[in-house]
């Protein structure tokens, strides 16, 4: 298998706000004097390609073959073309958009001042033989080029394509291309050669609208909020507002009956003010007005001009995140329902898990996470797929335990870790996204954050068992906490970077409640001791006994410094007791204290949740942990502001950035995946089915349910697909008794604990399940414990 570094381009221009490029097409003939029995094609596309071979297309998704810094890794994808290559004449077409390589829309980001910036490029090889003949070619000056009808393309500002220069047949073999240009080269970037080892993306669902609304004058940015905005950039007049009735990330496809020249302009966002599309919420501001400007016609917006006739357009080389697409330019007949199809696309994974409930708030919180985790699953997890579109390290930190509890993403994850590591600074820093020209470094990481390089092996170890994991990330992790050792003040603790992100309570208090010192000190110490774990599964002792003693000493450190005798943690907040109960800083007799204190926060705040994206990680399983698992359930499903059950009230469909009036101009994110975790508590705490939990056994689960549902016909039932088959368990409420049925595949065992003041009829707490009991369904009574 040949990678080839041979790169070639259209020509040496950047498509930018102030001069748009068209996206190039490219094409090679060639003849082959046999029938081909093997025939192999490389390529690496940059920033994004489509291939097609004799006018059939054939690349494995969109956005091909990855988002990452080409001057880090350059990424291949490889195809097998024995089906569609022919004795004869062949002809390899190419279309290639701007992705990470020429990224001008990331200007929030400085992508646009990224050393890797150019201009998109292509290299290719292919291999091909049989009956004794061969042939072999790289991308070179003998493929031709011309400008395609993309008349510009970003990943997050915009699309547009001219259906007035759409070249037909253009990938076929009998196309006439005397026309066209000869390649030029193109310098190769700097990255190492990979063959992409994610998950492809891939069209999941076709959603069609609910409902399409007339709208005589709407105003899409409200001027309260962005003054600097001019009126006539945000007032259309005669326009129509198609509602896909849930939020979703993908693209839409406008089909129409058009006149020649007739423009179309979809524009994509996920709030309503008063009935109007609001697009304030996912845009980032520059400190370069123009680039605002230029953001406000563009973010999530697709232009098309229609040729005549029978169309059909579906933007490439992005994706935008929305509920609502306002459409300006069709007249009132071609304004059906048919006119747009909302087209939901994600990384090609699994739901492998399964929770339900005699609650119908919870059932709603699942859907919404899983909705969430997949439509901010582009290669990795990013933010939003709105707004951003970046691969946040923190939120990805967060998530990883029930974003691969709910999903096969562990294959994707670790590709990303490739460019993590490719992002890491020579002094062991990490950036706060990934991939990154450099930006996040100086402001957005810190420990919670750069968690990622831990949490994201630690957990697909615990689900696949490999320690390939490990010994690929052995060198960054190492890198890593000896550099934030070096961080510590002169007490000996750790504050730099970003806390207890989107504590709902920051703006009224004008600061994040939880020190940093104590989520950054904290996170640390965790970050240790699973380190330390992984070092010791792939036989590093050294390393491991290193570790451990830097785990003890910092510690130490966090006691002295951050306890007082009350066993109250500095912030005296959710978040700091939380967080300190879950890392185990107490000893056994402090406990006591320590949980009651937790226990009280909780009581003064009515029951209400206090706590940012670092607390919420820690809290409901604390809280279970220490027999209140009523109190978990009750700030999970608490209808006020702070609670989950507000935002299922007030119909949203996906996890929102943050805990904020609902419907307000200012509200941020409508589609994040980071306060997720409460998946984890639904399926590990309430059902009870907690996989591997020591991470030390893929063959091993624990059903311990905490039947905290209490009223009549309650009940709970989680599953998860393993390798070994389905595991599973529910429980049902039977007047004072609980119903317990364990399912357990062949090749597995499994303990099962009773719990909340329950034993099995024998009054045992315990029971063990080997391998006998395996491959059958096994029923249990759990009744009140004496």
């Amino acid at each position: 298998m040949l990678l080839s570094t041979k790169f070639i381009r259209a020509n040496n221009r950047l498509c930018d706000f102030d001069r748009f490029e068209p996206a190039p097409y490219f094409r090679k003939t060639f003849v082959l004097d046999f029938t081909p029995t093997h025939a192999e094609l490389t390529i690496c596309g940059l920033g994004f390609y489509e291939l097609s071979v004799n006018g059939t297309p054939i690349t494995k998704g969109a956005l091909a073959p990855y988002i990452s810094n080409p001057d880090q890794i350059l990424y291949y994808d490889r195809y097998d073309l024995v089906p569609y290559l022919k004795k004869g004449k062949n002809v390899i077409g190419l279309l290639l958009g701007n992705g990470f390589r020429n990224c001008y829309g990331g200007f929030v980001w400085n992508f646009d001042k990224a050393t890797c910036r150019g201009p998109v490029c292509v290299a290719l090889a292919l291999e091909a033989f049989g009956d004794g003949g061969s042939l072999c070619f790289e991308a070179d000056e003998s493929f031709l080029t011309h400008p395609s009808p993309i008349l510009y393309n970003d990943l997050r500002m915009g699309y547009c394509y001219d259906s007035t220069r759409a070249i037909d047949g253009w990938d076929t073999v009998e196309f006439d291309d005397s026309g066209w240009s000869r390649a030029e080269r193109q310098d190769t970037p700097r990255g190492v050669p990979r063959l992409c080892g994610a998950d492809p993306i891939v069209v999941t669902e076709e959603v069609a609208p609910v409902s399409v609304t007339h709208q005589a004058s709407v105003c899409f940015y409200h001027q309260k909020y962005q003054p600097d905005v001019p009126e006539e950039y945000t007032r259309r007049s005669n326009v129509y507002l198609y509602d896909f009735g849930r939020n979703l990330a993908g693209v839409t496809r406008l089909k129409i009956n058009g006149k020649a020249g007739q423009r179309i302009t979809v524009r994509h966002g996920e709030q309503l003010v008063n009935g109007e599309l609001r697009l304030n919420n996912i845009l980032c501001y520059s400190k370069e007005e123009e680039k605002n400007r230029h953001a406000y016609d563009h973010n999530q917006t697709d232009v098309f001009i229609c040729r005549g006739g029978e169309e059909e357009f579906l933007p490439r080389f992005k994706y935008d995140g929305f509920r609502f697409a306002l459409v300006e330019g069709p007249e009132p007949r071609q304004a059906t329902e048919e006119l747009l199809t909302a087209v939901v696309m994600n990384s090609d994974l699994t739901v492998r898990a399964g929770f339900s409930s005699s609650n119908p708030i919870l059932n709603q919180l699942q859907e919404m996470v899983l909705r969430s985790d997949l439509s901010n699953f582009y290669y990795f997890p990013t933010d939003c797929p709105q707004r951003e579109k970046n691969g946040w390290t923190g939120d990805a930190a967060v998530s990883a335990e029930q974003m691969l509890l709910n999903l096969t993403a562990e294959n994707s994850l670790r590709e990303w870790l490739y460019s993590i590591r490719g992002a890491q600074a020579e002094n062991g820093s990490l950036p706060g996204i990934v991939p990154t020209g450099g930006w996040g470094f100086a402001w957005g990481n810190g420990p919670a954050w750069d968690n990622v390089c831990v949490e994201l092996p630690y957990h697909i170890y615990r689900h696949t068992g490999d320690p390939g994991v490990i010994l690929e990330n052995k060198e960054m992790i190492l890198r890593y906490l000896d550099y934030i050792f070096t961080r510590r003040d002169e007490r000996g603790l750790i504050h730099v970077g970003l806390g207890d992100w989107v504590d709902p309570y920051e703006e009224e208090n004008g600061k994040i409640t939880a020190p940093l010192e104590v989520t950054d000190t904290l996170t640390v110490y965790g970050m240790l001791k699973k380190a330390a774990f992984l070092m010791e599964r792939i036989d590093c002792r050294e390393d491991a006994a290193r570790l451990w003693e830097m785990a003890k000493t910092l510690r130490r450190d966090f006691r002295r410094e951050l306890l007082d005798d009350n066993m109250t943690v500095a912030g005296n907040c959710q978040t700091s007791q939380a967080f300190a109960l879950a890392s185990e800083i107490f000893e056994k007799s402090e406990l006591p204290l320590a949980e009651q204190k937790l226990i009280d926060l909780v009581s003064e705040a009515n029951v209400t949740n206090t706590c940012g994206m670092i607390g919420l990680r820690h809290i409901f399983h604390v809280l279970t942990a220490i027999g209140r698992s009523d109190l978990a359930l009750s700030m999970i499903t608490s209808k006020e502001r702070t609670g989950y059950g507000y935002w299922v009230e007030n119909e949203a469909t996906t996890l929102l950035e943050r805990f904020q009036v609902f419907g307000h101009p200012k509200t941020s994110s409508y589609n994040h995946h980071f306060l997720g975790d409460i998946s984890s508590w639904f399926i590990g705490e309430l059902a009870g089915l907690v996989y591997n939990p020591n991470a030390d056994d893929i063959t091993y689960f624990e059903a311990a349910p905490h039947p905290v549902l209490t009223e009549d016909a309650a009940f709970a039932e989680a599953h998860l697909d393993t390798r070994f088959g389905r595991i599973g368990i529910k429980w049902e409420r039977n007047g004072s008794e609980i119903l317990l049925t364990v399912k357990i595949p062949r090749g597995m065992h499994a303990t099962l604990m009773a719990t909340d003041g329950q034993s099995f009829e024998d009054g045992s707490l315990v029971k063990k399940l080997t391998a006998s009991d395996s491959a059958r369904s096994l029923c249990y009574r759990l009744i009140p414990h004496s």
